[in-house]
């Protein structure tokens, strides 16, 4: 089965020379996505609760063009500029798992695009 480019306008346009999203088979590899706008395309580099939301969202939106939703999630990457922003980012996070959250690596990094301070990347499976 050939790859499947998954893209929604409920997201923000990719940044650079990526996919959203690609689907094989049942497998979901959801490109970083961070804190920016889809219907405006602004980047929000404000307070971290807000864009972790936004990212949350974000990675809502493309999940729902695959047909998935969070619990199809099996590993997620948190990029952070500051690792004093892990507990808050945790408490926004783990709302979209109640239960049974999937496999996870939280990374401390130097900077992320466009100036935000948290990027999140996942991979789901259809039958998760």
């Amino acid at each position: 089965m050939p790859k499947k480019i998954i893209h929604t306008d409920h997201a923000p346009k990719a940044v650079g020379p990526y996919s959203q999203a690609v689907l094989l088979n049942d497998m979901l590899y959801c490109s970083g996505q961070i804190s920016i706008n889809p219907q405006t395309q602004e980047v929000f580099t404000g307070d971290i609760k807000t864009q972790t939301e936004m990212v949350l969202s974000n990675i809502e939106a493309v999940l729902k063009q695959a047909d998935m939703n969070f619990s199809n999630i099996i590993k997620t990457t948190i990029f952070l500029t500051s690792m004093n922003d892990f507990t808050t980012v945790n408490e926004i996070y783990s709302k979209k798992f109640p239960a049974n959250p999937p496999a996870r690596s939280t990374v401390a990094v130097a900077g992320l695009p466009k100036g935000v301070n948290v990027e999140i990347e996942i991979i789901a499976h259809k039958n998760a």
